[in-house]
């Protein structure tokens, strides 16, 4: 890690923390999963791998709160997700994460500005960092034009009519709209050949030093660990169950 990059890391702090968690997916085919300990650092840029199946989309619906452990702590900037009820973990994740789908999730019929600015619908908070600097749309489309999407192409037509490459710079900068402290990305690179990957990583990794924020980033390519400041690999923090033994 460069001096740069540990200056943004802030140690002492941390973003996430898992403590003894449990959690089982019910069912003859069950899945369960338990991690011992891990903790990821505010600013730290994580890269967790693991093939297909292995658990890694399991991993981000806990630190989402999405699923509750039947034990254990998950620690997120100092709350634990796993003590709060549903609504409470709904708020908390639309104010403080940033999330970018493996499949975008856009929507389809709205052009990429408005799809940038949806999440702010939902977090009051996170809108009123925005404006606190500029308009949200303002917001929306400096955001877009650093990810390359500018001009026409962001507030003219459907995000459904953009190409892959753009979509994705679409769901990145809606994640990073309002500058959320923890940002989630699920193999958001899966579709791309090797050049667009690296240019899109720049761009996004640009844009998290720019709002300090923590990244979590999930995907089975390994090639991509010496971009990140730190890769594990799920296996190693994690012990997986399957079926009726789950």
């Amino acid at each position: 890690m460069s001096r740069s990059r540990a200056k943004t890391v802030r140690a002492g702090l941390h973003a996430l923390g898992v403590d003894r968690v449990d959690f089982r997916w019910p069912g003859p085919h069950g899945f369960a999963i338990a991690i011992d300990r891990l903790t990821i650092a505010r600013g730290e840029r994580l890269l967790l791998l693991g093939p297909s199946g292995s658990g890694k989309s399991t991993f981000l619906n806990l630190v989402c709160g999405i699923a509750v452990p039947r034990a254990g702590v998950i620690d997120v900037l100092g709350k634990n997700l796993a003590a709060m009820g549903t609504t409470d973990r709904d708020r908390f994740r639309a104010e403080h994460y940033g999330v970018i789908f493996q499949m975008f999730n856009l929507l389809p019929y709205a052009s990429a500005l408005d799809n940038v600015v949806l999440p702010l619908s939902f977090a009051p908070e996170r809108r009123k960092r925005v404006v606190r600097k500029r308009p949200v749309r303002e917001e929306a489309a400096r955001l877009l034009a650093a990810l390359g999407i500018q001009g026409s192409l962001a507030i003219e037509g459907m995000a459904a009519r953009l190409s892959v490459g753009q979509q994705q710079r679409v769901a990145a900068a809606r994640a990073l709209i309002g500058a959320p402290e923890l940002v989630i990305a699920d193999e958001p690179t899966s579709a791309l050949d090797k050049r667009t990957q690296e240019g899109f990583l720049d761009l996004l990794f640009g844009q998290i030093e720019e709002a300090g924020a923590t990244l979590i980033m999930v995907s089975h390519d390994d090639r991509l660990a010496p971009r990140f400041d730190r890769a594990l690999d799920l296996c190693d923090i994690a012990t997986i169950q399957r079926g009726a033994e789950a």
